[in-house]
């Protein structure tokens, strides 16, 4: 309540503030869950629902951030410099501004993108520009409610653990009213502290991309709807798409252009087919060969194929190994595969991954949950002086990257390399449902499911962390009428059997079954919910859907 009677006296900048701090007076339980703890900030950086109070996304939480940050990089460097993006959120422009305005105070230049754009162009930025740091405002493919503050490296990775702590201690230390330096971002701006990225290094970007593609021939002839699903990915996935040739492309216009409210799909995310609703209406019409969606921040990509006349989404996983199949198969067929080729992919991913791996002989690594994962094997190469092994690198919730040019996943690179594969087998005379269908009868039906399990404000938050120390004092002994065979928890960095996992610690707990089976439970870093991974391998679909069906009955109640 001091903290909130605080607030109302100073929180005067965004009227928007003051109007909801005065709305809640007679509400302790609101006042509670928006001052109850601070918005925690670790290596995704802060992402929270707008609003008023420390564990809300507003003007003083992100100067607050950028404080800490500011003072963090003059301690590494003399004059630091960093590249900001922001998506098409409620407040991402407001907010990246309020960012750029607090480091130029700092005497800390900022680089910032004069509309909204893509995250992997934040990520290309801060390396093409020679930024010390990058922040980019969103909420990626979370609800209208919520936006974000993500922060990256030099080498254009999200924050690294150390880094993340680093820069989390100078942000204990600041007071959010009285520590934060800031001065008008027009005044900045003029004096130089602040500069607007040129479109060329946009256009370098779309250039680095097109290095990735896989064949150089014309994706003449092939017919794709594409939805933004009305974020930042409009201008570079529509401008890569007319580089590589594709004959006919038509956007879904409810979805086309910026909006925050994202009034025709409250959850903006490509997994998640209400959100591709849209789009499917409009493939009813048009019938194209494919449907392309990315999430507002434009770094994940989801699919649906025409299959006779129907449109069949594809999982993220499908996606990934299809891909993984693709990019192996022709590069070998070209000649254009590297000796000791590295694919990356996160233990939650799909295990159908390995056998196609290992077909071409490449070297699959599995890192934790989380893209910059991926972009520290593709640096760990670069340093080697082997980037060139690096090939692709996929997560199962949707993202993919064919090259080391960013650290991040790409749908502008996705997006490009799923035309280039739905032509490759269009040539053949195959959908990429066919061609799925050709990988599981060579490597078994691999069935993968998610669930999610939300759990909203501070009871919520408690109620998380007693389910994981639950779980992880007592292990199930069985799960849907199989014995667990062994378990890892990557808390401890120990299996059941004493072995050492060689990861960063992470709150994750896997069980393996007896009947191949597996179950990976772990709290989303990004929103308020517990997440339980599930796989099965069959010698049919139809054995692999029952393996699946029955863990989707059981999970839940070990949750309890």
């Amino acid at each position: 309540m001091n903290e909130y009677e605080r607030w109302i006296k100073n929180a005067l900048d965004d009227p928007d503030l003051a109007e909801e701090l005065n709305s809640i007076r007679d509400n302790p339980e609101e006042i509670s869950d928006r001052f109850y703890r601070d918005l925690a900030f670790g290596t995704g950086g802060l992402r929270g629902v707008i609003g008023a109070g420390t564990n809300r996304m507003n003007v003083y939480t992100v100067r607050k951030a950028t404080q800490g940050l500011a003072n963090y990089l003059k301690k590494q460097s003399e004059h630091p410099a960093v590249a900001i993006a922001y998506d098409s959120r409620i407040k991402s422009d407001l907010f990246s501004k309020e960012a750029a305005a607090v480091l130029a105070a700092n005497g800390v230049v900022a680089h910032i993108y004069p509309q909204l754009s893509p995250t992997p162009t934040l990520s290309w930025a801060v390396r093409a520009l020679h930024c010390d740091a990058g922040i980019c405002v969103t909420a990626s493919h979370n609800p209208a409610k919520y936006n974000g503050y993500k922060v990256y490296g030099s080498d254009g990775c999200q924050i690294t653990l150390k880094m993340a702590d680093d820069v989390l201690a100078e942000i204990e230390k600041l007071d959010v009213f009285r520590d934060v330096r800031r001065m008008e971002y027009d005044k900045a701006k003029a004096e130089g502290l602040i500069s607007v990225i040129p479109d060329e290094v946009t256009d370098r970007f779309l250039e680095e991309v097109m290095g990735q593609r896989v064949f150089s021939e014309p994706c003449d002839g092939l017919k794709v709807v594409y939805t933004p699903l009305n974020g930042t990915g409009r201008v570079c996935v529509t401008r890569i798409l007319k580089m590589i040739g594709v004959g006919e492309v038509t956007v879904v216009p409810e979805q086309e252009f910026p909006d925050g409210h994202f009034t025709t799909c409250p959850f903006p995310n490509p997994e998640i087919r209400e959100a591709l609703q849209k789009g499917l209406e409009l493939c009813g019409k048009v019938q194209p060969d494919l449907l392309l969606a990315t999430d507002p921040d434009c770094d994940r990509c989801g699919i649906a194929v025409n299959q006779n006349g129907k449109f069949i989404l594809m999982s993220g996983n499908e996606v990934g190994v299809l891909l993984l199949d693709f990019i192996a198969r022709s590069r070998k067929e070209q000649g254009t595969l590297p000796d000791c080729p590295v694919a990356v992919t996160t233990i939650v991913s799909t295990d159908m991954a390995t056998p196609v791996a290992a077909h071409y002989g490449v070297e699959l690594r599995r890192v934790l949950t989380g893209f910059k994962y991926i972009g520290d094997q593709i640096a760990l190469l670069e340093k080697d002086g082997a980037a060139q092994r690096y090939i692709f690198g996929f997560e199962e919730s949707y993202g993919y990257l064919s090259g080391g040019y960013v650290r991040d996943k790409d749908a502008v690179n996705a997006s490009m390399l799923i035309c280039q594969m739905a032509q490759y087998y269009r040539r053949k005379g195959k959908t990429l449902c066919d061609a799925m269908e050709a990988l599981y009868r060579q490597y078994g039906y691999y069935e993968n499911a998610l669930l999610n399990f939300g759990f909203e404000g501070e009871d919520g938050m408690i109620h998380m962390g007693k389910i994981m120390d639950s779980l992880r004092k007592n292990a199930p002994a069985e799960i849907a009428g199989s014995s667990v065979s062994g378990w890892s928890d990557y808390q401890t960095s120990l299996t059941s059997d004493g072995q050492k996992i060689d990861l960063p610690k992470s709150n994750v707990l896997e069980y393996r079954l007896e009947n191949g089976c597996k179950v990976i439970i772990r709290p989303s870093g990004t929103e308020p919910k517990i997440k339980a991974y599930l796989s099965a391998h069959g010698s049919s679909k139809k054995e692999s859907l029952a393996l699946i069906e029955a863990l989707k009955k059981e999970v839940p109640s070990i949750m309890k």
